[in-house]
């Protein structure tokens, strides 16, 4: 009888064990996944805040707003470029 309960025991353990090496290999692999999205994240902010700043500082003087055809590009590009600034991830 002793040997059948350390022999299921012996079994669960090597299951357990088994399992859990598996769950720890997926869990690290998908942190590398998340960390690699956040640098990516990262960089994509900055991007965003470098072009707000050459944006905003392109027509300090308003020249382009003042011009029918590029007139309409620059608002259009500003728009846009409203839209990406509400993505900027900022650090926690």
């Amino acid at each position: 009888m002793e040997i059948v309960i350390i022999s299921v025991l012996s079994v669960s353990v090597v299951a357990l064990g088994f399992t859990t090496f598996n769950l720890l290999r997926k869990n690290e692999k998908q942190e590398d996944i998340l960390s690699g999205y956040s640098n990516y994240l990262d960089q994509l902010s900055r991007v965003i805040e470098i072009s707000d700043t050459k944006l905003k500082k392109i027509d300090e003087r308003g020249i382009f707003k003042s011009d029918d055809e590029i007139g309409f590009m620059y608002e259009q590009i500003k728009g846009l470029q409203e839209i990406l600034s509400q993505f900027r991830i900022d650090k926690l």
